[in-house]
């Protein structure tokens, strides 16, 4: 019995040796073709694309026109970051939006350090005004609905804004994942009420926009928009701050955090020249691998503050940012901060928002050389005012008899809210869904739709924006 135990013993001990044997040879072909496929995923050198421009914004319209895309990866070390990188694209809306803009990225023009260049002409003839401080400001559907019975006219939400920018921002290490930031540019508005003469030309009669005060000339008549900042200005700006990064890469993050805390100084030129403020932001963002590269939990919480000085409506409507990526990054509302959310519904001196997404990477295949995937997100945002406008009732009530004595001050409430109707500090919310497809990386065309919690913030339910790059 014991020689048959010892027998036994020897086998089990042979057949261990021979099935580690095999399992390391296996493990080792296994790993040899693991590597094999990833160094086959590396992209190198130069990519070069010509694409249309084509997009859709639930409040710009849909955008036709040509952009290129231009990736330099060099020997592919960094891959999935690139080394360089150029873009330029020409595109206007059916809403009359438009973007002319060029921008240059680069890692390696000085060593550890990233220069950006960017110069955008951004004009848009239907730009979005729905007044101050959300939903004191009362926002009526129908009246800028033509099949409304109350329709007033589709332009009455809408201003005319040009936005021409040019910036240089640059950021160096401190030490591990701490950087410093620096920036600066010049922002040029051109600002005033809807050219109904453009719009109307080559229009059907029933077509016509009627001349008529929309939301922008009422404020400006009743003084809640001052003549200095009524038509734009000149901003030269500057621009500082600090940074965390610790994620895997810049797009397409499976972990690691980015927050940034800087300030930004606007000048104002002639007219303008009380409007210098002094402007202080802070971001975090976060992001959770909750199933290897499959599955990502991703949130962002940011906060803008006018911490000195005054600040004109039109920039309360710009959000600022480190590195300029996306052709313009709007306030509160729209597809830069709240999806769902009609474009600028909350205009106030200081506001906080956060996105809540999971990011699922369902698919993935090759074409040629290129590699993509496919990305379905849920997402959740919310935003809320943390610095208001101050509008006095009985200071708006005289100015309003004094400068627009036709207007009847019993119907003041269909534009402006007083006391505990007005609910300057409620949270605004807005839910949906996006598809994403992404290249290299790097390039990704994101679908979203979303819609409001509450209909006071965007009537319609069928928000859909089609962009370039994930939101944050």
């Amino acid at each position: 019995m014991k020689k048959l135990l010892l027998v036994l013993l020897c086998a089990l001990v042979a057949m261990g040796q021979t099935a580690f044997a095999q399992d390391d040879s296996q493990g080792k072909k296994a790993k040899a073709k693991k590597e094999k496929k990833e160094k086959s995923e590396i992209r190198t050198g130069w990519t070069f694309g010509i694409l249309p421009s084509v997009a859709y914004d639930a409040d710009k319209g849909f955008q036709y026109g040509i952009m290129s895309n231009i990736y330099d990866f060099g020997d592919g070390s960094t891959y999935p970051e690139y080394k360089q990188s150029m873009r330029v694209e020409a595109a206007f809306t059916t809403k009359r939006s438009g973007i002319f803009r060029f921008s240059y990225d680069t890692k390696q023009l000085i060593p550890n350090h990233r220069l950006s260049l960017d110069a955008a002409y951004l004009p848009d003839a239907l730009c979005d005004f729905y007044g101050y401080n959300g939903y004191q400001s009362v926002y009526n559907p129908g009246w800028c609905r033509k099949k409304s019975d109350d329709y007033i006219s589709r332009a009455f939400y809408k201003s005319h804004r040009d936005l021409l920018r040019l910036a240089a921002d640059i950021d160096g290490p401190i030490g591990d994942n701490w950087r410093w930031s620096a920036g600066l540019g010049l922002l040029w508005y051109n600002i005033g009420r809807v050219n109904l003469e453009m719009i109307n030309r080559g229009k059907k009669e029933e077509n016509i926009l009627p001349d008529i005060d929309g939301m922008y000339e009422k404020y400006v008549k009743w003084g809640l928009i001052s003549p200095a900042e009524a038509n734009g200005g000149w901003h030269p700006y500057l621009r500082g701050g600090i940074v965390y990064d610790s994620r895997d890469r810049e797009q397409n993050t499976h972990k690691g955090i980015y927050a940034d805390v800087f300030w930004t100084y606007n000048a104002a030129f002639g007219e303008d020249k009380g409007f210098n403020n002094l402007m202080f932001n802070a971001a975090f963002r976060h992001y959770v691998p909750v199933y290897k590269d499959k599955i990502t939990f991703a949130y962002r919480v940011a906060a803008q503050m006018t911490v000195a000085g005054n600040s004109p409506f039109y920039l309360n409507n710009y959000y600022n940012n480190l590195f300029i990526q996306r052709a313009i990054y709007e306030g509160l509302g729209g597809g830069s901060t709240m999806r769902g959310i009609l474009r600028h519904r909350v205009t106030a001196p200081g506001y906080a928002f956060a996105n809540v997404e999971f990011r699922f990477n369902i698919f993935k295949f090759d074409v040629k050389k290129e590699h993509f995937f496919i990305g379905l997100n849920p997402f959740l945002d919310a935003g809320m005012i943390l610095q208001p406008y101050k509008i006095r009732e009985n200071e708006l009530l005289a100015s309003i008899a004094q400068n627009d004595p036709e207007f009847d001050l019993a119907d003041l409430d269909n534009y402006i809210l007083f006391g505990d109707q007005a609910q300057v500090f409620r949270p605004h919310f807005a839910a949906g869904i996006g598809l994403r497809l992404m290249m290299n990386d790097n390039f990704v065309l994101a679908v979203d739709w979303a819609a409001p919690f509450d209909r006071r913030d965007n009537h319609s339910l069928s928000s859909f924006y089609v962009k370039v790059g994930y939101m944050f």
